[in-house]
């Protein structure tokens, strides 16, 4: 049974940094995508970025291009998601999730199999 939990969210002021970690368990994931996600109160939830588990290919999303960094760590089966220079527009739940099929660059929800319960991310102003 796949299982992804997050950690690493938490309250910070604008400009500040915060790491989201998700570990992932229950298979073997070389021939997986790695995805985070967001959802602001009332708004869809949205692709912020991922990251081919065999190859570390990555893909993001514009509003945080040059601010957040997905890496992973494939012998700890875990992905992360550097974000510096937060603003208050990037609050949200952050979630990740998984997909077979290793291509970053689908971003569309629907097509992830596999999510975790989300970590809250706040940032003031």
């Amino acid at each position: 049974q796949v299982q992804l939990v997050e950690s690493g969210g938490g309250l910070v002021q604008a400009g500040g940094s915060l790491r989201l970690s998700c570990a992932a368990s229950g298979r073997t994931f070389s021939s997986y995508a790695m995805g985070w996600f967001r959802q602001a109160p009332g708004k869809e939830r949205v692709f912020v970025a991922a990251i081919s588990w065999s190859d570390g290919r990555t893909s993001y999303t514009d509003s945080v291009k040059g601010r957040f960094t997905i890496s992973r760590d494939n012998a700890k089966n875990t992905v992360y998601l550097q974000m510096n220079s937060l603003k208050p527009e990037d609050t949200a739940v952050y979630y990740c999730a998984t997909k077979s099929g290793g291509s970053p660059y689908i971003r569309n929800p629907q097509l992830y199999t596999y999510w975790g319960q989300g970590t809250q991310v706040t940032v003031s102003s």
